[in-house]
């Protein structure tokens, strides 16, 4: 049986939800989080963002070029998303030139590690971490502000279509990897869903 994205996700279940139902997430609808939680997850998450646009970066080095437009396209918004990132951390008066913590830490130097397998593992690895955004800030539902506005930027309609594309690739990838491969994707997809829950719960407690 060839593995599949929807296979992994029917399989890790109860880990997937721990990776994005989180009560970091529950607060921000309830708009009960505190500052010191919500600015520790944006401090964090920008420098978690430098890393992950590099690792998508040498994906496309790995990637076949039919997958070239919706990775090129990913990269662009990672562009803006950067600069987005920055604008909203000066409004809080936050400093981004400041270290990662060690859960940020981990999940940066894990993304290393992806970059060094094969591009069907790769794929599977740029769509759950993207899927995790996608979910993590949809799934709460509508949230007030300050945070509809982050909610919308990871749980819009042409995310979710964007995330549906990378499944759709990881997929394709799949269908002729070995045996090997496919479990190498499947480690990295439950790697990915501990580090998703470990990155909630620093920003949960404030980074402490």
């Amino acid at each position: 049986m060839v593995l599949t994205c929807q296979k992994l996700l029917n399989k890790h279940t109860e880990l997937w939800q721990k990776a994005t139902i989180h009560p970091f997430l529950g607060q921000c609808k309830l708009g009960t989080i505190q500052p010191i939680q919500f600015n520790t997850w944006l401090v964090q998450d920008y420098l978690f963002v430098v890393e992950f646009t590099r690792l998508v970066a040498r994906i496309l080095n790995a990637a076949p070029v039919q997958h070239f437009d919706s990775i090129l396209g990913g990269l662009n918004a990672l562009k803006d998303e950067l600069n987005w990132f920055r604008d909203k951390a000066a409004e809080r008066n936050l400093d981004l030139s400041t270290i990662k913590q060690s859960t940020c830490q981990e999940y940066c130097n894990f993304l290393l590690e992806i970059t060094e397998m094969s591009y069907p593992v790769q794929a599977v690895g740029l769509w759950a971490i993207e899927l995790a955004y996608n979910q993590g800030w949809q799934l709460p539902g509508p949230m007030p502000e300050p945070y509809a506005e982050f909610a919308n930027r990871w749980g819009n309609v042409a995310f979710t279509e964007y995330v549906r594309i990378l499944e759709k690739q990881a997929d394709s990838a799949l269908e002729t990897a070995s045996e090997t491969v496919e479990q190498q994707a499947e480690s990295v997809f439950i790697q990915i869903a501990q580090l998703e829950n470990s990155f909630w719960q620093m920003a949960f407690t404030g980074g402490q």
